[in-house]
């Protein structure tokens, strides 16, 4: 069973503009712009018939489309930075969705995430990053803002575990409806 996951996509454009950030720290993995995305809820290897449940739950969410924007950019991990992202601007609209998603993943009897909900796009996973190019970079992208964009839906992603991290696939997809 492939490992599963809630997200929001990022538009072609915004991505684009990610993209262009990539390089100059070693030992950065760039991600494949096709695989940016903001994690609302990580729910792992499951089997087929809980994964359907998850799915019909999933399409009943009732929210309505809301606006995001990218900004800046930073690193998890502390001393041993593994992650570098860019942030999302405060959206209590991302935030009711994100835990809507959690409130189904445990009713349906997925423990509790156990990390707080930190809305980001992964731009690289570190290795024994260069200290010195991370913190530049942080520096020369720390006031970057992408455009204000329009989340119309989140989806369902699938990927398969891999060295580096699999390519992610859209098993489904789920409509924000205007007027609720």
């Amino acid at each position: 069973m492939p490992r599963l996951f809630t997200g929001v996509e990022i538009p072609d454009d915004v991505a684009f503009e990610l993209d262009l950030m990539r390089g100059g720290i070693s030992g950065a993995r760039w991600i494949d712009r096709e695989s940016y995305h903001i994690t609302l809820r990580f729910i792992g290897d499951i089997d087929e018939g809980l994964a359907r449940e998850i799915s019909y739950e999933l399409d009943g969410v009732e929210a309505k489309p809301f606006k995001l924007r990218l900004t800046g950019s930073g690193f998890f991990g502390g001393n041993k930075p593994h992650t570098l992202f860019a942030g999302v601007e405060e959206c209590a609209d991302l935030r009711r969705l994100q835990s809507t998603h959690e409130r189904i993943c445990q009713a349906l009897g997925l423990p509790p995430e156990p990390r707080k909900f930190a809305p980001h796009v992964t731009l690289a996973r570190l290795k024994d990053p260069d200290h010195q190019a991370l913190h530049r970079f942080i520096a020369s992208h720390n006031l970057y803002k992408s455009r204000v964009f329009e989340v119309g839906r989140f989806v369902l992603f699938s990927s398969r575990p891999s060295r580096g991290g699999g390519r992610y696939a859209v098993e489904e997809s789920y409509r924000l409806q205007a007027g609720l």
